[in-house]
């Protein structure tokens, strides 16, 4: 009996090309609930990123500084596969994770040459939500 394709075509699976990108940017993203760190080349298109509960903290053990430290690091090495060096790190976030990320990258290998706090602050903005009894 003959084969069927449907109409499909048969895909190979594609091997990511290796980008030569020497210097690029950290955005560190630090929550009271999790850290997302993404870098990016200088024109903002991202290489690589990881956050800590995609590298399997759940509940409260994803907002520690070690769970920031451990996404930083699988960031940076997935960024210098391509090539990366340097980086800018901009940190935007209250949470515990800021710094442990920014040590992180640094003991990754990457040379980080500035850090800039980018935590949008509201000129009065829109009302908070209601506090918390616990």
């Amino acid at each position: 009996m003959a084969k069927v394709n449907n109409g499909k075509k048969a895909t190979t699976p594609r091997r990511r090309e290796r980008k030569n990108i020497e210097r690029g940017a950290a955005h560190i993203q630090s929550t009271f609930n999790n850290t997302i760190v993404t870098i990016t080349d200088t024109q903002g298109n991202a290489i690589s990123w990881a956050s800590a509960g995609g590298l399997g903290f759940r509940g409260s053990r994803k907002s520690t500084p070690f769970a920031a430290q451990t996404a930083a690091e699988t960031a940076a090495k997935a960024a210098m596969i391509h090539g990366l060096k340097s980086v800018e790190v901009f940190v935007k976030g209250p949470g515990a994770g800021r710094e442990a990320a920014i040590r992180a990258l640094q003991a990754a290998g990457l040379e980080v040459n500035m850090i800039k706090d980018v935590t949008p602050i509201p000129h009065n903005g829109c009302r908070p939500p209601k506090r918390r009894r616990v």
